[in-house]
């Protein structure tokens, strides 16, 4: 993702990228990363000085791994800068370090950067509005092989909005049991249905199901340069705002109402 979004931001005039951070055995290290960026950004050299890193732009970009989140947040908190989060398999701890990070800093987290699904979450709680109590609920994911957390964070960011609709708490309506045979979803309960294949970006499904229909929302994605784009969306959109929590519902919803 890193790489995908150097990559985008020759095609966002709004955006330069200005640093980046490496481990200190990343090859990279040193190296000018303005050629992935079409020589749009100027020199832009490679450090593992976060500090370093973080005090040479406005906003930063988080793509890492969940092991980084919390070194990335209290840097930003120091610096006092923006942070765009885009990294998914969080703890709980490092989620509530996010929630305090945003009272003192501009905090957008989204474990999903993509249009489609801000509006496929919006679809689905209205579904679960209209829909009879009888419909049982899944969601299924695909994605590539190398992905370490199961179910993804879209996946389980689309359970945690459908079990909200419903007015349930999550933890207790969830089910997931990658050994098991997958079975029949229960009444009132949420099934994930995980597969990793090939390299498949992502695609996610929920699928509401009574004994003689059957109702699916569906997206999927061509290219990772879609998170890419949207993270860029909504890093040039949170450099103008005050300390706050803010997720793509919030970046969208502006958007579509023609606000800033």
């Amino acid at each position: 993702m890193a790489r995908e979004v150097m990559e985008a931001i020759g095609g966002h005039e709004d955006c330069h990228l200005v640093s980046v951070w490496v481990t200190a055995t990343n090859p990279a290290l040193g190296r000018d990363m303005s050629v992935l960026t079409g020589g749009e950004s100027g020199h832009v050299i490679a450090s593992d000085n976060l500090d370093e890193v973080i005090a040479a732009g406005d906003v930063i970009v988080d793509f890492t791994l969940a092991e980084a989140t919390d070194e990335v947040v209290a840097a930003a908190c120091a610096a006092g800068k923006p942070l765009v989060c885009g990294v998914s398999g969080l703890s709980k701890q490092t989620l509530q370090a996010l929630q305090d990070a945003a009272r003192k800093i501009p905090l957008l987290y989204d474990r999903n950067m993509s249009l489609g699904i801000a509006v496929l979450e919006r679809l689905l709680r209205d579904a679960v509005g209209m829909l009879p109590e009888d419909f049982t609920a899944e969601i299924h994911e695909t994605h590539h092989v190398h992905k370490k957390d199961a179910p993804s964070g879209t996946a389980l960011k689309l359970g945690e909005a459908l079990a909200d609709a419903r007015g349930q708490d999550f933890e207790s309506v969830m089910h997931y049991d990658p050994s098991a045979t997958p079975m029949p979803p229960a009444a009132g309960g949420i099934s994930f249905f995980v597969t990793r294949e090939g390299e498949v970006p992502g695609d996610h499904a929920v699928v509401f199901a009574s004994e003689f229909e059957r109702l699916e929302l569906r997206h999927h994605v061509e290219h990772r340069r879609v998170f890419a784009d949207g993270a860029l969306r909504a890093a040039a959109w949170i450099a103008q705002k005050p300390a706050g929590f803010y997720d793509m519902k919030d970046l969208f919803s502006k958007l579509v109402s023609g606000q800033d």
